[in-house]
C-alpha cells in the first residue's frame, strides 16, 4: 500500500503578481523552488490563508532572488496581491519510505525571502 504524503511546503508566501491572461501556472522564485525541492512543471497545491481557497496548478521558475509568487491564468482569480499562500507538493510513499522521510518546509518573510528551512 502507498500513502500520499506531504513532500514539501513553502509556508505563508506572499502573492506578488496575478495575471489572468497568462497561460496558467504559479511562478515561484527559483531560490524557493530549490529550497523546497519543487521542480518546474511539478503539480502544486495552494492554500490561500486570506480567503480559504484551495486549488492546484503547476510550478514554473521565477527569477532567482526576486521573491516572485505569481498566479497566472484561472489561478489569478483565487487570490489578490498580498494574500498569503501555503504551497505544497505531495508524493506517494510506502510505509517504509514514510518511516524515514521528513518533508521539507521553507519559511519566508513578507518579501518571500527564506527565513528558515526545516525537515518536519
Amino acid at each position: 500500500m502507498q500513502r500520499i504524503m506531504l513532500r514539501a511546503k513553502i509556508h505563508r508566501a506572499t502573492v506578488t503578481q496575478c495575471d489572468l491572461n497568462y497561460e496558467g501556472s504559479c511562478g515561484i522564485d527559483e531560490d524557493l523552488l530549490e529550497a523546497a525541492d519543487i521542480r518546474e512543471f511539478e503539480k502544486i497545491e495552494l492554500y490561500n490563508v486570506n480567503n480559504g481557497e484551495r486549488f492546484s496548478t503547476y510550478a514554473i521558475r521565477g527569477k532567482r532572488g526576486s521573491g516572485e509568487i505569481s498566479l497566472n491564468g484561472a489561478a489569478a482569480r483565487l487570490a489578490h496581491l498580498g494574500d498569503l499562500l501555503i504551497i505544497c507538493t505531495y508524493a506517494p510513499m510506502t510505509d517504509e519510505q514514510v518511516a524515514q522521510y521528513k518533508p521539507k518546509v521553507v519559511f519566508v518573510d513578507d518579501k518571500n525571502r527564506i527565513t528558515s528551512l526545516k525537515a518536519i
